[in-house]
């Protein structure tokens, strides 16, 4: 179990790197504990949904999309356009990351801060495409970058948690995440209602950043993935795509496992929601023991930069070095693993709805739309701040999460369970706890629809 681990892992890592350290702190900072009680509720949201995506990909070897395709190639195509256009923004996580970098070095020094913040943007995403042109088998990169973020992120935050202004307010924030803290220190900014939407979709990955948890399963080689292939780099891999096994699986083999793999996706996913939502708690703790009192946001170009300031009273410049760091962690991973799977997902696309495009490799394809990404990205960096271009991408990445959740629905226990034998099959918990999923998100993006129009 411990050698199968992984998936989760990336998604705890990658989670980290938006609602965890922006907004569910600048909503904490802002009102207090108001909206603290929404944080556990949408953390296990998220479960079903992840757990039907990996199972899709235990059970076929196949990822999600192919998967959508398989169901309706146009609910399929329509997924993939919003897909793209919710990801021609995720070049703002590097950015935000860069606001870290920028605010612990001062360099280049005399340059402003925006103009610093974009530096360390673009270092960070050379240094990763680098990485990712050098790496032998692609997922195993990204793995061990994501173990290493995620061990730094709890580390740092269990140590910054310590705090005696955090642990005097540890009784009444564990009891706002339980019991609702109606009384709002301020009134209710109509221009936060999208704020308070991201914190909610990315309390743990969200929008199509959920998809990809697919993809990860898939190069694991986790179930009948095992039978699947890897991408590797261009420089230092041999071969691409080749069959983790010559042979192929017998009628029984899979049934033999079927058990252990759901075992295994209930403690994989369970680390990936449960340690994001540790590290939620912790930031915003954080947020209310520090920021709170004095009513400054993370916010423009100083993101991650506010808190640190808080730190820096506390423990002094050690305490300032340490959360820029855990922040430059948190948030520069987030383009690594994301350029990796759009790319995958992207050439997937590719092979499926353009038939000649096959006559290039897996490799050819993905390295296209990795250099592709990359520089759409760096584009789109300059535009604006950082934290508006998150806010867009998930927004657009909310309306994907209703549409491919209630998809769920008819691809895992409409569509699959007809090719597969009785043992496989999902049973009717597993449903329910989906449909709730999707009910809740149907009725949050209707009350987002509500609030920014002004009709409540």
């Amino acid at each position: 179990m411990l050698a199968a681990l992984g998936p989760g892992v990336i998604f705890m890592a990658l989670a980290q790197g938006s609602g965890e350290l922006i907004w569910w702190p600048y909503i904490i900072a802002k009102y207090g504990l108001s909206f603290l009680f929404l944080l556990l509720p949408a953390c296990l949201l998220q479960f079903p949904v992840i757990y039907e995506i990996g199972r899709y990909t235990l059970l076929t070897g196949e990822s999600i999309f192919q998967g959508f395709i398989r169901l309706n190639r146009f609910f399929a195509l329509c997924l993939w356009i919003l897909m793209t256009l919710s990801f021609l923004w995720f070049g703002a996580f590097a950015a935000a990351g860069g606001t870290s970098l920028a605010a612990l070095t001062n360099f280049p020094t005399g340059w402003t801060a925006r103009a610093q913040t974009l530096w360390w943007g673009y270092l960070s995403m050379f240094v990763f495409l680098t990485a990712v042109l050098l790496s032998n088998v692609i997922y195993r990169l990204v793995e061990t970058f994501m173990w290493g973020v995620a061990l730094v992120t709890l580390a740092g935050l269990l140590w910054a948690s310590a705090n005696t202004e955090a642990l005097r307010v540890f009784p009444e924030f564990i009891k706002a995440l339980v019991v609702p803290d109606l009384t709002m220190p301020r009134p209710w900014d109509r221009a936060d209602a999208t704020i308070l939407l991201t914190a909610i979709t990315f309390a743990g990955l969200g929008g199509f950043w959920t998809l990809f948890y697919s993809y990860w399963v898939r190069d694991k080689g986790a179930g009948m993935a095992h039978y699947m292939g890897r991408i590797t780099g261009p420089i230092t891999g041999r071969a691409e795509a080749i069959p983790a096994s010559g042979a192929t699986p017998g009628n029984d083999e899979g049934l033999l496992h079927v058990r252990r793999w759901r075992r295994y996706l209930v403690w994989d996913i369970g680390i990936g929601v449960g340690g994001n939502l540790i590290t939620t708690l912790m930031t915003c703790l954080l947020a209310y023991a520090l920021l709170f009192p004095t009513g400054l946001l993370p916010q423009g170009y100083e993101l991650a930069v506010v808190q640190s300031r808080f730190f820096e009273v506390s423990w002094g410049a050690l305490g300032r070095i340490l959360f820029l760091v855990v922040a430059a962690a948190f948030l520069s991973d987030t383009w690594l693993a994301t350029v990796d799977a759009v790319s995958r997902i992207h050439t997937d696309c590719v092979y499926a709805f353009f038939p000649r495009s096959q006559s290039l490799s897996v490799r050819f394809w993905y390295l296209a739309f990795l250099f592709l990404l990359t520089g759409i990205t760096a584009a789109t960096m300059v535009f604006a701040e950082p934290g508006p271009l998150i806010l867009l991408s998930a927004v657009i990445g909310f309306v994907g999460t209703v549409l491919f959740s209630v998809a769920l629905i008819f691809l895992n226990h409409v569509y699959l369970p007809r090719h597969l034998p009785g043992a496989a099959r999902p049973g009717k918990l597993n449903l329910i706890f989906l449909c709730i999923s999707c009910v809740a998100y149907a009725l949050l993006a209707v009350a987002y629809l509500l609030t920014v129009t002004g009709l409540i």
